[in-house]
C-alpha cells in the first residue's frame, strides 16, 4: 500500500528540520514552524505580517590563516627592523651554572634563585681551575731546575717544600707575589732590610743565609707532590746539612717536617708530638762524619780542628710556619710570633760573629 502524498503542513514541518544556506550575509531565514501555528489560528488563507529584522549572529571564522596572510606575515618578518610580539620560549638552565654567562642575565627572582641553589656559581675561580692532585714530573718537566744557594758558614739554611710555578718560570726563590717569605725575613729581624727574591742568589754572602728545598722539581703546590719523592729528599737533605754544616735548619712548612720525621721515625708524627719553634737536640740534622771527597772547601769541621770525630753534633732544627698564600691555617700574628723566634736568635748569633771579627 503506498503512502499519500504529504499534506501542506507535513511539508512545512519537514522544512523545519532541512538546511537551506542563508541568500545573503546578515539575513536568518525564518522557520516555517511560526508561520504554521499562525495560519492554524487565523485560517490557511490569513496573511502572515512580515516578520522583524533581527541581528545576524557574526560568521565563526576559520581558525586556518589564509594564504594571504601567511605570505604578509612573511613579508613582514624579513624586514630588517622587524621585532616579534610573541616572548621567547626560555631555553631549560642547566643544573651546573655558568657564573661568567650569569652575569649578564637579569636579576630577577627565578635567576637569583638559579644562582643560589647552583653549587658552581659560588666559587667561579675554583671552578675554572682544575682539582688539584699528584702531579707526575713530566707535567713540568719544560721548566728549570731551581739552583741551590748554599756556601759556607751559614747562620741558617732555609728548607722548602719545592719551587713553585712562578720562581721554577723567574729562577728565584719565593718569587710568587702572595708569598710572606721575604716579608717575614725582613719583619722577624732575620734580615736587616726587606730583600727581595732577585736577590736569592747573594743571600749567602750578604746576611749569611742559604736556600734550598727538599724536593727539586717545580709543581703547582704540594699536593702535587708525593709523600715518596718526600721522603727521598730526606737523605739528600741530611746530606747537604752534613756537608755544609749551618749554624742551623730552618724548616718552612709543617708538611716538611712531616717529612723528615716519618722517614726518621719510621712513622707519622701526632699531633702532640708536633710543634713549631726549636725541636729536640735529639731531632739534630746532618750529624755524620763527612767523607774526603764530600767535604766542601771553606767549610769548618770541627772534628777536624778538636781531633775528635764528635765534635759535630749536628745542626739544630726549627720548625717555622709556611709562608705560601694558600696557607691559611695560622693567622698573621700567629706567624710573625713563630718566626720572631727564629729572628731573635739570628740577631744575637750575627752580633756574636760581629764581635768576634773585631776583637
Amino acid at each position: 500500500m503506498e503512502r499519500p502524498p504529504p499534506t501542506l503542513l507535513g511539508a512545512l514541518k519537514l522544512s523545519d528540520y532541512m538546511y537551506n544556506p542563508p541568500t545573503e550575509p546578515g539575513v536568518v531565514r525564518r522557520s516555517a514552524r511560526l508561520g504554521t501555528s499562525r495560519l492554524n489560528g487565523a485560517g490557511a488563507h490569513a496573511r502572515l505580517p512580515p516578520p522583524s529584522p533581527s541581528p545576524s549572529p557574526t560568521p565563526k571564522q576559520s581558525s586556518r590563516p589564509s594564504p594571504s596572510s601567511i605570505q604578509k606575515k612573511r613579508l613582514i618578518s624579513d624586514r630588517p627592523d622587524f621585532r616579534s610580539s610573541t616572548p621567547k620560549k626560555r631555553k631549560p638552565t642547566s643544573p651546573h651554572f655558568d657564573m661568567e654567562d650569569d652575569a649578564s642575565s637579569s636579576s630577577s627572582p627565578s635567576s637569583l634563585t638559579e644562582r643560589t641553589q647552583s653549587p658552581r656559581s659560588q666559587s667561579p675561580r675554583k671552578r675554572s681551575r682544575p682539582s688539584s692532585g699528584y702531579a707526575p714530573p713530566s707535567t713540568y718537566a719544560h721548566l728549570p731546575a731551581l739552583p741551590d744557594a748554599i756556601a759556607p758558614n751559614l747562620l741558617v739554611l732555609f728548607v722548602g717544600l719545592n719551587p713553585g710555578i712562578e720562581t721554577a718560570r723567574t729562577g728565584h726563590a719565593y718569587a710568587h707575589p702572595t708569598n710572606l717569605f721575604w716579608r717575614l725575613l725582613y719583619s722577624s729581624g732575620v734580615t736587616p732590610r726587606l730583600c727581595s727574591a732577585t736577590e736569592d742568589r747573594h743571600m749567602p754572602e750578604l746576611y749569611s743565609l742559604g736556600l734550598t728545598n727538599i724536593v727539586s722539581r717545580p709543581s703547582r703546590n704540594g699536593a702535587e707532590l708525593s709523600k715518596s719523592e718526600m721522603d727521598a729528599g730526606v737523605d739528600i737533605l741530611h746530606d747537604k746539612v752534613r756537608r755544609w754544616r749551618p749554624e742551623c735548619v730552618c724548616i718552612v712548612g709543617k708538611s716538611i717536617w712531616e717529612s723528615l720525621w716519618r722517614v726518621r721515625h719510621g712513622r707519622s708524627i701526632k699531633k702532640d708530638e708536633f710543634k713549631y719553634g726549636w725541636q729536640d737536640s735529639t731531632e739534630n740534622m746532618g750529624v755524620g762524619e763527612v767523607a774526603d771527597h764530600e767535604r766542601a772547601d771553606g767549610v769548618t769541621y770541627k772534628e777536624d780542628s778538636r781531633g775528635d770525630k764528635e765534635g759535630w753534633n749536628g745542626a739544630p732544627v726549627f720548625v717555622a710556619s709556611s709562608t705560601s698564600g694558600l696557607a691559611a691555617t695560622l693567622k698573621p700574628a700567629e706567624k710573625e710570633a713563630i718566626w720572631r723566634e727564629l729572628g731573635s736568635w739570628v740577631e744575637q748569633r750575627r752580633s756574636e760573629r760581629e764581635g768576634s771579627k773585631k776583637g
